[in-house]
């Protein structure tokens, strides 16, 4: 089955195809490192790792791209609050990012890029706007003249801000030909970080620094651009705007893909809202495995609202899992599911090629696991399709160590007291086998035994 992807630019579900055979360009937009990531953040960038992961299994070669932030009106003005330089405090928080991606197993970025390292293309690229007559200058900076872009608002189907937009850098200057128009490049400002260049001295505005990171790498077009919903507008508009202006080619992006917010009380969890957790809070009350089965098991498109109730949930899943993979005989040859696993591969596979569908791929494996149970005749092959699924999902726990020959032979010494009636031997037993670390369930589908 071929890969379909729902593209925000045309608003419908398009067939997968890179500019150059399986080669795969791909960038999502980074945080701005001023403050700790929250789970909004930790959505976002955990949906996109999965996409990357089964982009690559699926044989495509990426090259997958993030931007860091690291200078802006907010770094500056937090910097000075906590009495630190901008420097400082973007190197602190840029290492808290790594940090948290990392205890997320958000691991599929092959490059990084800063935008401070990226001073001279920024430059470049407003010098090829200035010459083209689509930028201008006015008392505070550089700026690009919308009026000059007819297809200002075909990404996001209008050119007027609303609440949900990321609206924290909105540039205002009483001297701009329109409303709408933003910042390039911002002269300096006495105490703000700023860089000598033809343009004057001064630093980049917000949206340049995406086109100019992404043209030093991909050139002026490239396959997929991701980010947040909230980035539509004005700043993916903005990056079009730029790009397309400056190079004279279209599209800058053939995939657009935007994740959906995660919310608490109804409302977009955010930083200005002050209803955010930061990832390091989360990390405290929930292990990894249980915040990526929780973000996974929702459509990557969908909002999520977030609540104790809804991990829970996630937890108790995760659980049934566990339980699965703990119950497999990891030395029985059981070829008789070799056709069920790539039945239920297939069934994957196809529900991950309509536009990443982890839900609907997620009740596959749920289906596989009961089904597997009612025989319980899980072996080896059972196994190596679940490492191969975890490859992908990577909230998998296959620690469970050999049951040791003390609890088997108690074990046993309880099923020969049940079929004698001899209940409260059995009983007995059961708790001796706790006493020893390991809790043993008789459930529907057979004997389950797990460490405690």
């Amino acid at each position: 089955m071929t890969l379909k992807l729902f593209n925000t630019l045309g608003r419908k579900l398009e067939l997968f195809k890179p500019i150059k055979g399986k080669k795969v360009n791909f960038f999502v937009c980074g945080p701005t490192v001023y403050d700790y990531s929250h789970l909004g953040h930790a959505k976002t960038y955990t949906q996109f790792d999965f996409i990357v992961r089964f982009l690559r299994k699926s044989g495509f070669d990426i090259f997958y791209l993030q931007n860091i932030t690291d200078m802006d009106d907010k770094i500056i003005n937090r910097a000075k609050e906590k009495k630190l330089t901008p420097k400082q405090l973007t190197e602190e928080f840029e290492k808290i990012y790594m940090e948290d991606m990392k205890s997320l197993h958000n691991t599929s970025v092959t490059k990084y890029a800063r935008a401070t390292d990226y001073i001279p293309q920024i430059v470049k690229q407003v010098n090829q706007l200035v010459k083209k007559g689509y930028a201008y200058k006015i008392s505070d900076g550089y700026y690009f003249d919308l009026k000059k872009f007819p297809d200002y608002g075909k990404l996001s189907g209008r050119t007027i801000l609303q609440d949900e937009d990321a609206v924290s850098r909105i540039d205002e200057n009483e001297e701009k030909r329109n409303n709408g128009d933003f910042c390039l490049w911002k002269l300096y400002k006495e105490g703000e970080p700023s860089w000598e260049t033809e343009l004057g001295k001064g630093r980049p505005g917000w949206h340049i620094e995406d086109t100019a990171i992404t043209e030093s790498f991909f050139g002026p077009q490239y396959d997929v651009h991701g980010g947040a919903v909230d980035l539509i507008f004005p700043h993916h508009e903005a990056e079009i705007a730029q790009i397309e202006a400056a190079s004279g080619k279209k599209p800058l992006v053939r995939y657009w893909m935007h994740t959906g917010f995660l919310n608490i009380n109804s409302e977009k969890m955010s930083k200005s809202k002050g209803n955010f957790f930061t990832i390091r809070e989360a990390l405290k009350n929930h292990d990894y495995r249980t915040l990526r089965y929780f973000f996974l098991s929702n459509h990557y498109r969908m909002p999520l609202n977030y609540a104790p109730e809804f991990l829970d949930q996630a937890k108790h899943s995760l659980q049934r899992i566990d339980d699965f993979i703990f119950s497999i005989d990891r030395k029985k040859d059981d070829k008789e599911n070799t056709k069920r696993i790539e039945k239920t591969r297939t069934s994957i596979i196809n529900s991950l090629n309509e536009d990443i569908n982890t839900p609907i791929a997620l009740a596959s494996l749920f289906k596989f696991i009961r089904d597997i149970n009612k025989e319980g005749n899980s072996g080896k092959h059972v196994l190596s399709f679940m490492k191969e699924l975890n490859e992908l999902f990577d909230f998998m726990n296959f620690e469970a160590e050999e049951i040791p020959k003390e609890i088997k032979e108690l074990i046993s010494k309880r099923d020969e007291a049940r079929k004698r009636k001899d209940f409260k031997k059995a009983d007995e037993l059961r708790n001796e086998i706790r006493s020893k670390g390991y809790l043993i369930d008789d459930s529907e589908h057979g004997l389950l035994v797990k460490k405690a």
